[in-house]
């Protein structure tokens, strides 16, 4: 087939077969009522797929060109100076937290023993990486119909021992950045913004809308298949710090000192004359380690599929507050048998789905096996109260490891009354109707 053509004329084929190829056999099939309506799917057509085999006929498969295309269209848009992207969502929160145990920080170094705020109402990997590090963290009890941390317990929960705040904005709804800033500027706190579910969502502080995750000293995203757009798997850091990107991307590069990224040599034109700790003088510095690292870095392939997300992604957002204000409307006159939820002043999220809490004589058990039973796909918020599950089994026992401030009386509400349903962006108006439908015939 490609013997008489050259190498780009046999690339440009494939990829025009490829686009082919996506038109015909991943078209989207118009929605019926009573289709199972998924709380979360992929929105994409040829171009994704375009950029996935544009990719893998290069074969370099591990960070590259499209890499490093993505990171600055990413920053770009979250009008931010640094990015790094990795391979998931997760990472990144491993990473960013990762970043504050570095020496290089000083004083305001993270060390075994330090607490750092957040909230059990979430996702595990929020705080998983403190827990394996050795920091405590301090669980402070969240708002409802917000569901983000409740911010008169901030005070309350800190100590000489704090050194950060690490919390999510909760599906797409930002917690009071205003307040908790504020906080972490009082006391000279580190502020990590778990933006995973809110990538999008737009905050006024000091007068000035700005996008959250940039407006604490990093933020994180994930990029799985539910998430506001996707690579299938992968995740971001981001930063205006220079030194913390610089931290961010050795942890992420095996923890070496290096700044070359793969296939690259001797960029700094000292390769072979410095000396590091206690390394011969002249040690290879592609091989000087100033962290102890992963290898969290994302392939090429799956950042291909980012650059063509990244370009849609504005329409995901404007769609996603499109379905939220319609279910919200299709959902009023049940305020006295739930609780909607309600956006942070001072906000306009990029919502990732639609928290309902049942009020009191509205059975969650009866209503979300009738919703699911009509095809409508439902979550719980995350972990509900994750000091509740297994995982916490022994430091429980032990009383030690972590601390709540107060009770945690709104997350087990959440634990024991709340559920979620999906906005994605393939989302149409039946959709949406037939869900608030569905919900309001559950209550009955």
């Amino acid at each position: 087939m490609f013997e008489n053509q050259s190498e780009e004329q046999a690339r440009q084929e494939i990829l025009r077969l490829v686009e082919e190829y996506c038109d015909r056999f991943h078209k989207r099939k118009p929605y019926k009522e009573g289709d199972r309506i998924p709380y979360a799917s992929r929105v994409y057509d040829r171009q994704e797929m375009r950029n996935l085999v544009d990719s893998s006929l290069e074969f370099w498969l591990t960070s590259g060109r499209y890499t490093d295309e993505f990171e600055k269209k990413l920053a770009r848009y979250l009008q931010i100076r640094y990015c790094a992207l990795v391979n998931s969502g997760s990472s990144a929160n491993l990473l960013a937290f990762m970043a504050l145990t570095s020496p290089l920080l000083g004083e305001r170094q993270v060390k075994r023993g330090d607490e750092i705020i957040t909230v059990a109402a979430g996702f595990p990997t929020t705080v998983t990486p403190m827990i394996q590090y050795g920091a405590v963290p301090v669980f402070v009890d969240v708002t409802i119909p917000q569901y983000n941390i409740d911010v008169d317990r901030l005070e309350e929960a800190y100590s000489d021992r704090t050194k950060a705040v690490m919390i999510a904005h909760t599906l797409g709804n930002p917690f009071d950045l205003a307040a908790v800033k504020e906080f972490c500027d009082r006391h000279n706190l580190w502020l990590i913004e778990d933006n995973c579910d809110a990538l999008g969502t737009k905050y006024t502080i000091d007068g000035t809308e700005k996008f959250t995750g940039t407006i604490g000293d990093m933020g994180t995203s994930s990029f799985y298949p539910p998430h506001h757009m996707t690579m299938g798997e992968g995740g971001a850091v981001y930063t205006d710090n220079p030194l913390l990107n610089k931290i961010v991307r050795s942890f992420r590069d095996w923890g070496r000192d290096c700044v070359c990224p793969p296939g690259h040599d001797n960029m700094c034109g000292h390769r072979f004359d410095r000396t590091y700790g206690e390394l011969p003088e002249g040690y290879d510095h592609k091989y000087v380690y100033s962290h102890f690292g992963y290898n969290l870095k994302a392939t090429d392939m799956q950042a291909a599929i980012g650059c063509a997300q990244i370009e849609k992604f504005p329409s995901f957002v404007e769609r996603r507050r499109h379905n939220f204000e319609r279910l919200f409307n299709g959902l009023r006159g049940t305020e006295e048998r739930l609780i909607l939820p309600e956006a942070a002043p001072g906000s306009k999220p990029s919502w990732f789905g639609f928290l309902i809490t049942c009020r009191e004589g509205v059975d969650r058990n009866t209503v979300v096996p009738y919703v699911e039973s009509k095809g409508v796909q439902t979550r719980m918020l995350f972990a509900g109260n994750l000091t509740k599950h297994p995982c916490f089994d022994q430091m429980r026992e032990a009383k030690q490891g972590y601390r709540i401030v107060g009770d945690l009386k709104n997350t087990d509400r959440i634990m024991k009354d709340t559920f979620w349903v999906g906005l994605y962006p393939g989302m149409t108006d039946e959709m949406i109707d037939y869900m608030a439908k569905t919900i309001k015939e559950a209550i009955e």
